[in-house]
């Protein structure tokens, strides 16, 4: 059996960017992952965008400075436009910033990620490796491959994604509703230049985002019933980027499309319990919410951040393993979970309600936040990830 202090299951956005955080200290840390990431030909169709306070924590861990700027954009305002009229805008100059956050690609994060966990000296890296059985005793965690290598750890992190493995063999019980929705993703080149802003629609058929990317470009999310969302991916080329076109109100002019599109359920996940003895979970392990607030990834990254900073603090007596000490780890993270998971929710139900006045309400409340500057710069502020 291979001893190490930490075992981090799953080598994505959250798990890679935990390692990270910890390459400077004395901890062992052992990361297994099924397969390395590669970088699409073209534009990966899967984006993110991060918010400022996660920026600085990917510059904190020695991400953000080596990423291609040339893939990279930044968002200057975004424009919300509700189902009967109702408008919201946020402006970064407005805000007193100079980007509400930037839009990046996932395959451009992991690939750095990588390139740095390969040179990180505390760090084994275990891929292409799989788990097959854990087991947690009084001081350590077990971890069974699916190669027969057996690792051992004070401590074992769940960062394998919304179907995780290592919340289901840890008993950690999850909640879970599934929307009836997609979410159907595909980068587009346009007419007319975005100019840095991001757009949303609240639609009849759902959520749709444009994403500013760098040049001419955009990546679009359309959350919508999953009916709909297969009759999008089912569309000729032309026929998909006429109809996302117009969607968005030829805001942008004549599409063609840059990637083919893909689409992924929506579903919210909720985990009472993010620990156990010996067990943490970060990332989409921890919660699934629904994309149309973009904070998905950025509650990933706070997730390592934080339980990077516990490690760092801990003192050498403390058991890192322990439930007690991982307790502290669950409270700092629930209140922005649940918040988020909550807003989330209510939203997606506010504009997915056909009750008589759901219309109504639901943009005089865009419009009503339009115009009161103190509620539109709280929720900047907490967009940014400094609230």
């Amino acid at each position: 059996m291979q001893q190490f202090d930490l075992i981090i299951v799953g080598g994505g956005l959250a798990g890679a960017s935990l390692a990270l955080a910890l390459r400077n200290t004395s901890l062992s840390i052992a990361l297994v992952e099924g397969r390395a990431p590669v970088r699409p030909a073209g534009w990966d169709a899967r984006v993110y965008a991060v918010s400022p306070a996660n920026a600085e924590f990917l510059d904190e861990i020695g991400a953000w400075r080596h990423l291609d700027t040339s893939r990279i954009e930044p968002i200057r305002s975004m424009a919300v436009a509700g189902d009967r009229g109702g408008r919201l805008a946020f402006s970064a100059y407005e805000s007193g910033v100079s980007e509400l956050g930037w839009i990046l690609e996932s395959a451009l994060m992991a690939c750095e990620f990588w390139e740095g966990l390969k040179r990180q000296s505390n760090l084994t890296l275990f891929c292409p490796a799989c788990p097959a059985a854990m087991a947690v005793d009084a001081d350590r965690a077990v971890l069974t491959l699916d190669d027969g290598r057996v690792l051992g750890g004070r401590l074992l992190v769940g960062a394998d994604g919304r179907d995780s493995w290592v919340r289901q063999s840890a008993g950690l019980a999850e909640a879970v509703t599934h929307y009836g929705d997609k979410g159907v993703v595909a980068n587009f080149e346009t007419e007319r230049p975005h100019a840095g802003v991001a757009y949303q629609w609240f639609r009849e058929d759902g959520v749709l985002a444009y994403l500013p990317l760098p040049g001419n470009r955009i990546s679009i999310v359309w959350s919508t019933p999953n009916e709909h969302a297969d009759a999008l991916l089912d569309l000729a080329p032309d026929a998909l980027a006429a109809r996302v076109a117009e969607a968005g109100g030829g805001v942008l002019g004549d599409l063609s499309l840059l990637t083919p599109a893909a689409a992924f359920p929506l579903r919210l996940i909720r985990v009472p319990k993010t620990v156990a003895a010996r067990v943490a979970l970060v990332g989409d392990a921890a919660h699934g919410i629904h994309p149309l607030s973009g904070h998905g990834i950025n509650l990933g990254f706070q997730d390592a951040r934080a339980l990077a900073q516990l490690l760092q603090q801990a003192s050498p007596w403390q058991d890192i393993g322990s439930e007690r000490f991982l307790s502290r780890y669950q409270r700092m993270r629930k209140e922005e979970t649940l918040l988020l998971q909550q807003t989330t929710h209510a939203l997606r139900g506010l504009f997915a309600s056909r009750l008589p006045g759901a219309a109504f309400l639901r943009n005089a409340g865009l419009g009503l936040t339009d115009n009161l500057s103190f509620l539109k710069n709280a929720l900047v502020r907490y967009a940014l990830g400094y609230v």
